[in-house]
């Protein structure tokens, strides 16, 4: 039989899912309720660390799992369970941290580790590191202690240097050794373990919930993600239709099948009234 609607939603979340007031518009959240309310699976899937879930998550119709801090953590957010984890282990930060410092020298940098739940994660940063948003806790340690122990992501910050350039400097330096991206302009990159993205934890998920469920090319998609900036790429590329938001940057737009409305015109839920209109 065929199907009428996708089985498998994914939206990051910045940028995306909430406004630039950081709320969920009403029309995405009826959108989700619905979807779900009808059998498919709704996904979230974020460079935020597990932390920061909750803001998001208490907006929602529904708790979902979770792809956070670029794929290294697959969450359950209704029970706060890690259901998988990929971290960045010490020689591999010294080893990315030796090319930060010869090609991105005076470069600042932070890293998400993972404690042993959502509410137990640390945030750590060298003296010099400066951060992009505003960042209500972090603990300030020597730049060798940052190196020290696993995480899920490392971060290097130059402030004034944009986030594309600082990109463009490690070109070819660090693929062997991490995945690279960035979800914000302003001279901020982030680094996982290698073959971890946002594609890599949504792929894990689909596999249970869209098993058997291949369909031709000109049917219904099978996924549906939505992004907004670089460390969306992969993810909207793995998607059977990724959707840009209006909002988003050019390489973007340029990588998915389809561009929306603005985060703050609820972008998502005009695109999935498709579907559940």
């Amino acid at each position: 039989m065929t199907r009428s609607r996708p089985l498998l939603v994914a939206s990051d979340v910045d940028g995306t899912l909430i406004d630039n007031d950081h709320l969920v518009p009403a029309a995405n959240r009826a959108v989700v309720a619905d979807l779900v309310s009808d059998g498919a699976t709704f996904v979230l899937a974020t460079g935020r660390p597990p932390r920061w879930l909750p803001q998001v998550v208490d907006q929602l119709p529904v708790a979902p799992l979770a792809v956070c801090a670029n794929g290294a953590v697959i969450m359950d957010t209704d029970s706060g369970e890690f259901l998988a984890t990929s971290l960045l282990d010490p020689e591999t930060l010294a080893a990315i941290d030796e090319v930060l410092r010869r090609l991105l020298p005076g470069s600042g940098i932070a890293a998400e580790r993972l404690g042993a739940d959502a509410a137990d994660a640390d945030f750590v940063a060298s003296p010099d590191y400066e951060h992009a948003w505003i960042h209500p806790a972090h603990l300030e340690v020597g730049h060798d202690e940052v190196l020290s122990e696993p995480v899920l992501k490392l971060l290097a910050r130059v402030p004034g240097m944009p986030s594309a350039d600082m990109v463009a400097a490690l070109r070819g330096e660090v693929d062997h050794l991490a995945d690279l991206t960035y979800s914000t302009t302003d001279g901020l990159i982030e680094f996982a373990a290698r073959g971890v993205t946002k594609a890599s934890g949504l792929s894990r998920i689909a596999a249970g919930t869209a098993a058997g469920a291949a369909v031709p090319s000109d049917a219904v998609p099978v996924t549906v993600a939505f992004g907004d900036m670089p460390n969306d790429l992969e993810m909207l590329r793995w998607a059977d239709h990724g959707v840009a938001m209006g909002n988003a940057i050019p390489s973007v737009h340029a990588a998915a099948d389809e561009v929306t409305l603005t985060n703050d015109e609820a972008g998502i839920a005009h695109v999935l009234r498709r579907w559940w209109g």
